[in-house]
């Protein structure tokens, strides 16, 4: 498979965020039961993985949100049609109790044994 080929059709949208700890079973449940449907019924995404960030500080409350999306136009797509709305309603209940970092990324290769 030609690289270039690789390189664009993995793109990936990734949301890295910091939550005050009295809000963490509240924020899990809607994001897995209201927020991410919300954003998956975009079509702009293949799929979502949510993981729990594993930190050193005691007490530290941090997930990762990783969107595959199905190409680089989707996810054009997705900032400009659905982005600010679903993150106004994120921003609506939990504002204050959150910090969040969102990145994308290209995925190059991925490397199996």
């Amino acid at each position: 498979m030609e690289d270039s080929l690789i390189y664009n059709s993995n793109v990936l949208y990734n949301v890295t965020i910091s939550l005050d700890p009295s809000i963490e079973t509240d924020w899990l449940h809607w994001m897995q039961h209201t927020h991410i449907p919300d954003v998956l019924k975009s079509a702009c995404f293949l799929r979502c993985l949510i993981s729990k960030v594993n930190g050193n500080e005691p007490g530290e409350c941090t997930y990762s949100v990783l969107y595959w999306a199905k190409n680089a136009t989707s996810l054009d797509r997705y900032f400009n049609e659905f982005a600010q709305r679903l993150q106004q309603e994120h921003t609506s209940r939990y504002d204050g109790k959150f910090v969040a970092f969102r990145t994308t990324m290209n995925v190059i290769n991925t490397l199996e044994p």
